[in-house]
């Protein structure tokens, strides 16, 4: 295995999904902002899973997303 080649692979895959992911949570906020559904002052739990199925490994994380 070449840990160097490895370890960029993953942060590839790593910067890829939380470009993507805040980008969809921004829009989804501006969305519900503009459509009333939420004042803007919430905390939102939040949770992601990480699966890679050739390792067999399925890991989730809980946090939150506050708006102030």
């Amino acid at each position: 295995m070449n840990e160097e080649a490895f370890n960029i692979s993953i942060r590839k895959f790593l910067k890829i999904i939380g470009i993507n992911s805040q980008r969809a949570i921004e829009q989804a906020v501006d969305k519900a902002v503009a459509d009333g559904a939420i004042a803007g002052t919430e905390t939102f739990p939040a949770t992601m899973t990480l699966e890679v199925a050739g390792l067999k490994l399925n890991v989730k994380f809980d946090g939150e997303i506050k708006l102030e």
